[in-house]
């Protein structure tokens, strides 16, 4: 939460002035989120007790809501008295989420400052399973039974209003049923009536008249994704949650909804960076966690990408043979990763809104066969202009020798180094050997020999009965004859397309494997898509130059 920069220092002079009229204006009058915000990380727990304490326990217990995390779990260790009375005022679900976070010794020492009626309340809450509807519901409904006038629901409305957490709805309910242990099960939900409709009704209208019957709930066991979807589809403000028997559990408010988006938002966005969920936010999560979250995916990524090594050793001889090819690999292999990535990333949101599942596995995979073609084609055509736009010089494959070498030419035979100019204006001198001159090995192809920098000349070679030999210094960069311009850049343009196509079917496919596995399908994005196609891509980049240039 970040520091509000007019408010936090005016609070922190009234705090040292004793200014308690002040303070309590500050609380009452701004939003609890506004006040919230200027209650920064340099206030300890006692100083905002201090600050809130001034205002009513409503008011304490909007802003204490409003709080970070990290604050409202510092303040609730004090186990100060106040905290038994903001709970009570508290959203219901608001503080079970706090009681969760709290360390056991703090949540019992709470819980008996807490009313009977209320700990029962949050014991039937803390039952449900985290991340579902039932943890996120709240049991502070608006509620009417089906035989009242409209103006006697209106009456009775008003006296539940100030303790609710919404009004917007009401629910008609049912009167309990006794279970066979003797206890009573939850008010059956008939129906749901708006206020606007209850506002708009004649006085005499019955309740059970102006409700709707055709109802839309969730499960108390439903993940709480379901929320989301349900919400988004119909545009809710609040839904009820229901057993078996349709008895009312509790409502989930849009509020809470908005939570849950985040949350879940933010975990696909780790995910897809190819880290475990971090709880809470980023600067005040444990450095040991973040950590953890992190090293393992890195590590097992790390450890996919030692293949790399495996599939280059394969193609070691046209490597030697034809080094510029080193050059286009970060290019080539780059275009994969990233044609994966977005396949993967527009299928997992598809799956996330429900556009897809995994029965349409043939439509995904033939709409991203035809776009990685598209794709693959036009990314190719710029491969093909980049690769045969390779100077000579580079498509020539220079080989550094490290140690002194010799040539066997024909008795006289001269070798004059020919002067050159690089491409920054540089000067340099090559000697030409033609393919079959024999040196430490045998010369396959013409080839030219750059002498060190600063070197213009060869000294005169040796007299033999056999012929002269010539004697090279260490460090010369032996290049062979060019590779032409065409096939290099058909076979960059051929090995684009390849893995651009073959990115795009990775990326499409590996989400809709892993939702058929049960698992998260966010994982499938980003690091881990790159990962697969970086491996395989290198095999079909060097395969497609294997079949061109040699």
């Amino acid at each position: 939460m970040m520091v509000h920069p007019l408010f936090s220092p005016e609070i922190k002079l009234m705090l040292a002035e004793k200014n308690s009229a002040g303070l309590r204006e500050f609380c009452e009058s701004l939003h609890p989120a506004t006040v919230a915000e200027a209650l920064d990380d340099d206030l300890t727990p006692e100083q905002i007790w201090e600050i809130i304490s001034t205002a009513s326990i409503r008011t304490q217990a909007s802003v204490f809501e409003y709080l970070t995390p990290a604050q409202q779990v510092l303040m609730a260790e004090k186990a100060r008295p106040q905290m038994g009375q903001l709970l009570t005022k508290m959203s219901h679900d608001d503080r079970v989420d706090l009681l969760r976070r709290l360390p056991g010794r703090v949540t019992e020492a709470i819980m008996r400052l807490v009313d009977e009626a209320d700990r029962k309340d949050i014991a039937t809450l803390f039952q449900y399973g985290e991340n579902t509807v039932g943890a996120l519901m709240t049991t502070d409904y608006a509620w009417l039974p089906g035989t009242l006038t409209a103006a006697e629901a209106i009456d009775q409305l008003r006296q539940q209003a100030p303790d609710r957490e919404t009004i917007y709805y009401i629910y008609v309910l049912d009167d309990p049923l006794r279970r066979a242990d003797g206890s009573l099960s939850p008010r059956r939900l008939l129906g749901v009536v708006s206020l606007r409709d209850l506002i708009l009704a004649p006085r005499h209208a019955l309740i059970r008249e102006l409700m709707e019957t055709d109802l839309v709930t969730l499960r108390y066991d439903d993940d709480q994704e379901a929320v989301t979807q349900l919400f988004a589809r119909y545009d809710f403000l609040a839904s009820p949650v229901v057993d078996d028997q349709f008895g009312l559990l509790g409502i989930v408010t849009h509020d809470d909804v908005l939570d849950v988006v985040r949350e879940e938002a933010t975990e696909d966005m780790q995910r897809q960076a190819a880290l475990g969920p971090i709880e809470g936010d980023y600067l005040n999560a444990s450095f040991y966690r973040v950590w953890r979250s992190r090293v393992k995916w890195l590590a097992v990524l790390f450890v996919a990408e030692l293949f790399t090594f495996t599939v280059m050793e394969g193609f070691e001889e046209l490597i030697a043979a034809v080094v510029v090819l080193a050059l286009f690999v970060p290019l080539c292999i780059s275009t994969g990763g990233n044609s994966g990535t977005q396949a993967a990333t527009l299928v997992t949101r598809a799956m996330a809104l429900g556009y897809v599942g995994p029965r349409d596995w043939k439509r995904v995979l033939r709409r991203e066969l035809m776009m990685g073609l598209a794709l693959g084609g036009a990314l190719g055509a710029i491969a093909f202009v980049r690769g045969a736009l390779t100077p000579s010089d580079t498509r020539s494959g220079p080989r550094r020798v490290k140690e002194e070498f010799s040539v066997r030419v024909p008795a006289g035979t001269a070798l004059p180094a020919q002067e050159g100019a690089s491409l920054w204006g540089g000067k340099y001198w090559d000697v030409p050997l033609e393919a079959g001159t024999p040196q430490t090995t045998k010369m396959e192809k013409n080839a030219r020999v750059r002498l060190p920098e600063g070197m213009k000349d060869l000294d005169p070679p040796a007299k033999q009965a056999d012929g002269w030999v010539y004697q090279f210094p260490a460090e010369c960069e032996v290049r062979t004859e060019p590779v032409s311009r065409w096939r290099l850049g058909a076979a960059i343009s051929i090995a684009v397309l390849g893995i651009c196509l073959w990115g795009t079917l990775i990326g499409c496919v590996i989400p809709l494997i892993i939702r058929q596995l049960g698992g998260d399908p966010a994982i499938a994005s980003g690091a881990l898509v790159a990962t697969i196609v970086d491996v395989s891509g290198i095999a079909i980049f060097f395969s497609a130059a294997w079949v061109i240039l040699l």
